[in-house]
């Protein structure tokens, strides 16, 4: 899918990338830049590790309120490390 940037600078993210990637207004993005391409990513808070009963575990961090699709972050994950 193409997109153009516009005078100020914006791209419009298609519709439909937009909904696989789950992303909603407000959403907040990380753009970085790497061996000459542009990424955009959610800038998700990487989880709190815990102890607990002598094990670490994950605690994620957000923000109350805000709901988190765990099977989108695994599929992200599997993604990412693919």
């Amino acid at each position: 899918m193409q997109s153009t940037i516009d005078k100020a600078g914006r791209v419009v993210i298609p519709a439909e990338l937009r909904r696989q990637a789950g992303l909603l207004p407000g959403t907040p993005i990380a753009a970085t830049f790497e061996n000459g391409a542009v990424q955009l990513k959610k800038d998700v808070p990487a989880p709190e590790l815990q102890r607990h009963r002598g094990r670490l575990i994950a605690k994620p961090r957000y923000t109350s309120g805000e709901a988190i699709n765990l099977a989108q972050c695994v599929e992200e994950e599997r993604n990412r490390h693919s």
